[in-house]
């Protein structure tokens, strides 16, 4: 596009260059989520813009049907108008000369027009997972990708090939197709589609790759140093990073009540036997001590039982929510660069000696790619923070009944006992 008026940010208005209040100081016009910011786009494109501002020719389904899927997918988060379904089951260990290494079955059920089939059925290992995640970030720059768990764990600590880890990986793998299965955008990406689908990924040009940026997301700006992150993002970052604080408080209490209980688990299983020995030796009390042993190893696994929850299922939550925090302070800081590129260009046209009121095409760009990234990463803190809230409520309501339960087991345990007492009494009073 040739040199023209720039269409202006929601807080400007159509002005000579050299009257242009610079459109992202956080003092005057922090970006809100006004229709005009959704939809950066003229009027005669706004038919061609998803409602989270993004441009249909490059992420958009080819198709209308796919269109309003993806519309519907984005109004009903509940699951009643989803068309695509993935489940990540049934890993298998594979062991070969040069590598053991663990496969999972990616299976797939969708009525999508892109797909050739209604149902899918292929193997991926972590690094399939890896390439996509990778593909993910590199096409969609402007969005919060999942977080994949790690990939590597430390030596001597965890065994990635005991059944124990393969199931909690397992597990979080599933999520985090889930996630991007759930996502209006995301779930319509080529490499998402060839990762359900195909049997063999060609993934020559993605293995090496690392976090990019695209694009549209570089480091032009040399020295520039950004005015300020417009208001509700500043207020973003200073969430996560509260988050984080909260998060590594709850990971160490869980941390200390997993050895507690674990220490405690040492403890009573080694108490049990000491009863049941101890009712060799006195005939009159055989049951009773009997009794005394049956409860206390019935009491041990059920707290065996809450803390391999606490393990399995509690502290990979914590986790992952770590690394969501990592993956969503690099997208604001992907949004930064962007901000900076486009202050960097806009300042040289406002500042310079000729004063002329034509903008280059460039600029305008760099302005449309602003307000699209800033539309994009404000629908996906909504989405993040709703799916946090369910999470954690989940998370925690479970863990008060996984306790509820165990006090239950134990209470239950001695109760058995009462009969055994009450007998020995009564077989006492008849004697006497």
């Amino acid at each position: 596009m040739s040199a023209g008026t720039p269409r202006s940010l929601p807080s400007s208005g159509q002005k000579p260059i050299q009257d242009i209040c610079h459109p992202l100081s956080a003092e005057e016009c922090a970006l809100s989520r006004s229709p005009d910011v959704l939809n950066p786009c003229s009027a005669g494109e706004r038919d061609l813009i998803l409602p989270n501002g993004t441009p249909v020719d490059t992420s958009s389904p080819a198709s209308s049907s796919s269109l309003l899927n993806r519309l519907q997918l984005d109004d009903d988060l509940d699951g009643e108008t989803r068309d695509l379904f993935v489940t990540v089951d049934d890993p298998k260990k594979h062991v070969s000369t040069m590598e053991t290494y663990i496969t999972y079955r990616v299976c797939t059920k969708t009525t999508r027009t892109e797909f050739d089939l209604p149902e899918y059925s292929v193997r991926r290992r972590y690094q399939d997972f890896d390439w996509l995640r990778n593909k993910l970030e590199e096409s969609q720059p402007t969005h919060l990708i999942p977080p994949l768990p790690e990939k590597f764990v430390m030596k001597g600590v965890v065994d990635r090939f005991s059944e124990e880890f393969v199931e909690t990986r397992r597990k979080a793998l599933d999520k985090f197709l889930k996630r991007v299965a759930d996502h209006p955008v995301l779930s319509f990406n080529e490499h998402f589609n060839a990762f359900l689908s195909a049997k063999d990924l060609n993934k020559r040009q993605g293995l090496a790759l690392l976090t990019k940026m695209g694009e549209s997301v570089k480091y032009v700006t040399g020295g520039y140093k950004l005015r300020a992150r417009p208001v509700e993002f500043a207020a973003m970052g200073d969430y996560l990073d509260v988050f984080t604080q909260k998060l590594g408080t709850i990971d160490r209490i869980a941390q200390r009540i997993i050895k507690e209980q674990s220490e405690f688990l040492m403890e009573l299983r080694e108490y049990g036997p000491v009863y049941s020995s101890w009712s060799s030796f006195e005939e009159d009390l055989h049951d009773p001590l009997e009794g005394v042993s049956g409860c206390v190893s019935n009491c041990s696994s059920a707290l065996e039982e809450l803390t391999e929850d606490m393990s399995e299922d509690f502290l990979p939550v914590l986790r992952e929510y770590v690394l969501y925090i990592e993956s969503m302070k690099n997208v604001l800081k992907k949004r930064d660069q962007v901000q900076a590129e486009y202050e960097t260009k806009l300042e040289a046209v406002v500042f310079r000696e000729d004063k002329k009121t034509l903008v280059p095409s460039d600029v305008e760009k760099c302005q449309d790619r602003v307000e699209c990234f800033n539309a994009d990463l404000k629908a996906d803190w909504d989405r993040w923070q709703n799916n946090k809230r369910q999470d954690f409520r989940q998370l925690l309501t479970g863990m008060a009944d996984k306790n509820i339960q165990y006090y239950e087991k134990c209470l239950a345990a001695w109760e058995s006992l009462i009969p055994l007492l009450q007998d020995k009494q009564d077989a006492k009073g008849e004697t006497n």
